[in-house]
């Protein structure tokens, strides 16, 4: 099965019994990639991104015959990569707090760790400066800085307003601008 058709011919082929299987297997190939890399930028470490991703194709297998079409796939996997996302973090920084750790800087501890750090690389400077930012900032940040995200469809998956978005990613870029200038 062409694992790049539309995205109505895959809900079609789905919600049939016969083809549902490799449906799934053409959604999962058509979006791994892409959703691999948000959570990535999200959770850092790479076990934890596939983790996250794989219980976010569970949570796609399970909801996919319900899913009414509303907004597109590609939004509706987004908001539940998010959610998975954080719900991860959320997880994380409750382990860290009854053991007594800073969930940031334990974050910028993985990526210094990371066997292809290295410091004078653009590309880990960012890296640093992104998990310097809270949470939801961050968040904003890597949807419209990586994924280039526009703020209408990071409207829907995230639920706050566009001007809200604006603001907050204004915010993160300065604060990022204002770490790699100090760095």
């Amino acid at each position: 099965m062409e694992q790049f058709q539309s995205d109505e011919t895959l809900l079609a082929l789905f919600r049939n019994p016969d083809t549902k299987e490799a449906a799934f297997t053409a959604l999962v190939n058509k979006y791994k990639e892409r959703l691999y890399w948000h959570i990535r930028r999200m959770v850092i470490v790479h076990e934890d991104a596939d983790d996250v991703l794989q219980n976010v194709f569970i949570k796609t297998w399970k909801g996919l015959a319900n899913f009414r079409a509303e907004s597109g796939l590609y939004t509706w996997l987004y908001r539940i990569s998010t959610n998975e996302s954080i719900t991860h973090l959320q997880n994380q920084k409750k382990k860290r707090t009854f053991f007594a750790t800073d969930h940031e800087s334990d974050l910028t501890e993985q990526i210094r760790a990371d066997p292809h750090f290295d410091a004078n690389r653009a590309e880990w400077k960012l890296q640093l400066a992104i998990q310097q930012l809270p949470e939801q900032q961050r968040l904003i940040f890597n949807l419209r800085y990586f994924d280039e995200m526009p703020y209408q469809k990071m409207s829907e998956i995230l639920g706050v307003t566009e001007g809200a978005l604006k603001a907050s990613y204004h915010h993160a870029a300065k604060k990022v601008e204002k770490y790699l200038r100090n760095s």
